[in-house]
């Protein structure tokens, strides 16, 4: 009995112990992790401000392709800066057409944060008006803003892509470019020179042109010298007359020293601005040779792709937004113009005779024919423009027109 008491009370001390061991080394062991931790956490922070400090004075990077060094990869990454030159057919910072592109480089500006500046240069200041298309293809310049109907030598095509006698109007233009195919052919002209087309504002419907003479008839039209570009030219030559095609900026003194006897531009906006009403007596309407201009903005295809996808998704942004803008922009501006041309210089405003205007119809689908004949692209692009334009004009026969003479 003696043995068996022994046992029985010893053995409850002898767990106790055992816990009490237990508790201790997981105690210790609890308490390694935590210096360890403690230790490691210490390190990295030592680490991320070094990193830190050296990320602020290294100089900013000018490639988001750059790739990272290894012992690098944990730090925070300094945004690249890209800076651009864009190069233009206007004068610089002219009302409307050449604030457009001066937009575009805020707009983009603002929505990178500054990582995509863009320089603006007027026609002439880099490159003369005429030599948009080949700098930005070569790439001496990133981004141009022009009107595509000046690269018809390049891409006959390209007419349709401004406007051309007859044609869409503003809103059937933009329809058609964005949502009835009319950018992916653009795109695919403009593939083989390096270029990425977009459009880049429009203007609305234009005016006829000024003119030093009355156009009473199709008589009048024979032997007028006319500055007028495009497949417009084309058929103001046809009907008897004879086209140039002249940069804005020299059509005040051509038309002044009777290098030609009339013009066209823009309209009442751009048109005042210029000083037309000063050496030109009568203003024609409406504006059949160009009823819905789209100006473009083009971009260098390897420029653009060398961009971060952000940065692109927002130049795609910004010519949209600008695009939109100016022809709001016209629309306002155009009717105070108007007002002043009438009231305040005493311009005469006048319509085409009908008998003219129909000449002129005529002759736009006699040069379509022909220049489809020869050249398969303009074939190509023709028959899809022209049967978007049919649809669209069926639609706004029912809608626009009839609202237009209801009101």
């Amino acid at each position: 009995m003696s043995t068996t008491y022994r046992t029985s009370y010893w053995m409850p001390l002898v767990i106790v112990v055992l816990l009490l061991i237990i508790v201790v080394l997981m105690a210790l062991l609890v308490r390694a992790q935590l210096i360890a931790r403690h230790e490691h956490l210490s390190q990295t922070g030592a680490h991320q401000e070094s990193a830190d400090q050296s990320a602020l004075s290294a100089p900013a990077a000018h490639s988001s392709n750059q790739p990272l060094a290894p012992e690098r990869l944990h730090a925070p990454q300094v945004a690249a800066a890209y800076h651009w030159k864009l190069v233009t057919s206007w004068p610089k910072n002219f009302p409307g057409l050449g604030q457009a592109p001066e937009n575009f480089s805020a707009l983009v500006d603002a929505m990178s944060a500054g990582r995509l500046k863009i320089t603006v240069y007027g026609a002439n200041q880099l490159v003369p008006p005429m030599g948009v298309f080949g700098a930005v293809s070569s790439g001496s310049a990133e981004m141009g803003h022009s009107s595509a109907y000046y690269w018809r030598g390049k891409i006959p095509a390209a007419v349709f892509f401004t406007s051309v006698p007859f044609g869409m109007n503003a809103q059937e233009m933009n329809g058609w470019l964005h949502y009835g195919g009319g950018l992916a052919l653009w795109r695919e002209l403009y593939a083989p020179f390096n270029l990425i087309p977009f459009a880049g504002g429009n203007t609305g419907v234009q005016m006829g042109g000024w003119f030093n003479r009355p156009i009473q008839s199709v008589d009048d039209i024979k032997g007028l010298k006319m500055r007028i570009p495009g497949i417009g030219g084309d058929v103001f030559s046809r009907a008897g007359g004879t086209s140039v095609n002249i940069p804005g900026g020299d059509l005040y003194q051509a038309l002044q020293s009777g290098l030609i006897d009339a013009t066209e531009w823009v309209g009442p906006y751009n048109d005042l601005a210029f000083g037309f009403h000063q050496i030109a007596k009568y203003y024609y309407y409406p504006g059949w040779q160009e009823p819905g201009p789209t100006l473009e903005f083009t971009v260098n295809k390897a420029a653009y792709e060398s961009l971060p996808l952000d940065l692109q998704k927002i130049i795609e942004v910004a010519a949209r937004a600008v695009n939109q803008d100016m022809l709001d922009e016209y629309t306002a501006r155009n009717n105070t113009a108007l007002q002043e041309l009438q009231t305040k210089y005493q311009v005469n405003v006048l319509p085409y005779p009908p008998e003219v205007l129909a000449a002129f119809a005529k002759a736009s689908r006699d040069v379509y024919q022909d220049i489809s004949a020869t050249d398969a692209d303009f074939a190509r692009v023709y028959q899809h423009y022209n049967a978007f334009l049919q649809e669209a004009q069926k639609y706004h026969e029912l809608t626009e027109k009839a609202y237009f003479i209801s009101r």
